[in-house]
């Protein structure tokens, strides 16, 4: 809410909405959304930072013997649900984690972020980021279980009624601009049952919280309507799976760092560094930005999803495209994130890797206009032109070799992060799927 300022801001508008319920929000270390609901009564303690949690029941936090730990809600994303009922509101608050002696909480993964920015800003840098969230809706069973049904038999910008989801995507638009987003497009995507919202960029902070508080309501709207809503990214093999492509751009005393009207492509020497650095630690990037098993099986060739460390300003095959608007609207557009990502560390890794990039004052490639996909391997190795990796463990391990990047989580998020995801594909190595038994049952 934008009038709301001020722990007193905050109880008054709690007290003329009736909000009767309050729950404090955060994401753990793997980007799922955890809450503590309170009730109005205790919203003064809470916002005097005196609730505390268990911290050792959160995966990727604290052992027990060091659970304890405190809420410290941000007073500026108090935010009403709109789809409640009218008596007994419920709000929300988003929160930052403390430890008992009132300092930051080191894998907190909002804080983290916070870090990255803090060393932006201390280079004169405000990051800005435009996500495009792309999701799926698939029917219920008799049971209310998730099924890999499809609502529609839609295409690419289809309408109704082939997309039957068009209803439960504008109730979601009209429920996210009650809580104060801006929506620039909503349609149907390229796959059946696969939809887009893009929502106005807004700096890197609020974007991250803006990502977790859309695939919120996405989930909401989506049950309500009798559907369930997934943010998994290939959910069905042989159809386009869900990106999240994300769009940013640095400012620098009000103004745009990567526009040069005089520059080539109108583009500054900071913005070719900023692409030479995401382009730098793509690979041990991949990690966070493309977090589970299921993530490598939507960066293959075919599905329009970036496999290759390239770089163009038009060709949509390299891992990074440069949209044709200039001026303020100048950014760079990193195609491989999905939306299981963690946000906040999803966007640190970005930012701390262009800003690498600029301190290093690195030079990218040339921009590549050939489709690479349609390109040899003989080529692409003459080019020099690299691969995403191909699964999640080749993508830990690349991780776990980058000092550099492990450092902008730092030490704890990093060795937790890394233990959980060796302990991820474990248990997915060991699975017999059913591809093997279609393979080898009967024929050997």
């Amino acid at each position: 809410m934008k009038d709301v300022k001020t722990k007193e801001d905050v109880l008054r508008k709690a007290d003329e909405l009736g909000v009767e319920f309050i729950h404090l929000q955060f994401t753990d270390l793997f980007g799922t959304l955890k809450n503590m609901s309170i009730t109005r009564s205790q919203l003064e303690k809470a916002l005097d930072n005196e609730l505390m949690f268990d911290g050792s029941s959160i995966d990727g936090f604290v052992r027990i013997e060091e659970s304890d730990m405190y809420f410290r809600p941000d007073i500026s994303t108090f935010e009403v649900y709109p789809w409640k009922p009218q008596i007994g509101q419920e709000a929300r608050l988003i929160c930052d984690i403390y430890t008992p002696d009132g300092k930051p909480f080191e894998g907190d993964p909002r804080y983290i972020l916070k870090k990255t920015i803090k060393e932006a800003k201390d280079l004169g840098y405000e990051m800005y980021v435009g996500p495009e969230c792309e999701f799926f809706l698939f029917h219920l069973d008799n049971e209310g279980k998730a099924t890999l049904k499809t609502h529609d038999e839609a295409e690419y910008f289809s309408l109704a009624p082939v997309d039957l989801g068009e209803a439960a995507r504008r109730d979601i638009v009209l429920t996210l601009q009650k809580m104060g987003f801006e929506i620039e497009a909503s349609h149907h995507e390229v796959a059946i049952g696969q939809h887009e919202i893009d929502f106005k960029y807004a700096d890197a902070l609020t974007a991250a919280d803006n990502i977790m508080t859309f695939k919120m309501v996405v989930k909401v709207i989506a049950q309500r309507h009798g559907l369930h809503a997934t943010f998994m990214p290939k959910p069905i093999f042989g159809i386009n799976g869900s990106g999240m492509h994300t769009n940013q751009s640095l400012f620098k005393n009000g103004k745009n760092a990567f526009y040069d009207p005089n520059g080539e492509m109108q583009l500054s020497e900071e913005a070719y560094q900023y692409i030479a650095g995401l382009l730098s630690y793509a690979q041990p990037m991949a990690a966070i930005t493309n977090p589970i098993v299921n993530s490598y099986k939507r960066l293959v060739v075919g599905y329009e999803a970036p496999v290759y460390l390239a770089w163009s300003p038009k060709n949509r095959s390299p891992l990074i495209r440069i949209p044709a608007k200039r001026g303020a609207s100048t950014r760079v557009e990193l195609r491989n994130p999905d939306p299981a990502a963690n946000p906040y560390l999803s966007i640190a890794v970005n930012l701390a890797s262009g800003l690498e990039g600029i301190k290093k004052k690195m030079t990218p490639p040339p921009a590549e206009s050939s489709n690479l996909y349609h390109m040899s391997d003989e080529v692409r190795a003459e080019k020099g032109i690299k691969s995403l990796p191909a699964n999640l463990l080749d993508a830990v391990k690349e991780f776990e070799n980058c000092e550099f990047l492990k450092n902008v989580l730092g030490p704890h998020a990093s060795s937790k992060y890394i233990g959980a995801k060796k302990a991820e594909w474990d248990d997915y190595r060991m699975k017999v799927s059913q591809w093997e038994v279609d393979k080898y049952l009967n024929t050997i």
